[in-house]
């Protein structure tokens, strides 16, 4: 007689838990220059890799997080929208606005940019969480434009 192993499975109960980090004023992040602003001291601890934030923001655009999603290499990261919603659900945003940096300096997007930035875009319809914005961060020297950013919303693609 043989005796059948019985696979045992682990079942997780996952729970949510809000707790306050800090209190303080915000500004409305409702324009590109503002979220660059916003963002500034995001990619200092890593400034030579690309890494995909998300800005989660209530209805009148005034942020209620940011939390970095993907943390890639000189040249890429990963932007995957499940990390970015599941993000975005958690902190109950109303919108949402992706932010990742170019090391080089030059914002310009790639088309692997513009690709991502579509899927987001259709996933956040369908969940009823709208991308506001995806933004690449720079720097003013480096940007053929100036600026040292690139805004989809601006450019028409968001």
């Amino acid at each position: 007689l043989s005796q059948r192993k019985v696979q045992k499975m682990k079942i997780y109960e996952a729970s949510l838990k809000y707790s306050l980090v800090r209190e303080c004023a915000t500004k409305p992040v409702d324009s590109p220059e503002r979220v660059y602003d916003y963002m500034q001291d995001a990619f200092e601890k890593n400034p030579m890799q690309e890494s995909v934030w998300v800005v989660c923001l209530s209805q009148k655009n005034h942020p209620i997080s940011r939390a970095m999603v993907s943390l890639g290499s000189l040249s890429s990261a990963i932007m995957n929208p499940p990390e970015i919603f599941r993000i975005a659900i958690l902190a109950s945003a109303a919108s949402i606005i992706v932010v990742h940096n170019h090391p080089s300096g030059d914002p310009s997007p790639s088309a692997a940019d513009i690709r991502a930035t579509r899927r987001v875009k259709e996933c956040g319809a369908l969940m009823s969480i709208r991308l506001v914005d995806h933004l690449i961060c720079g720097d003013p020297i480096s940007d053929p434009n100036g600026k040292g950013y690139y805004s989809f919303q601006e450019s028409g693609l968001c």
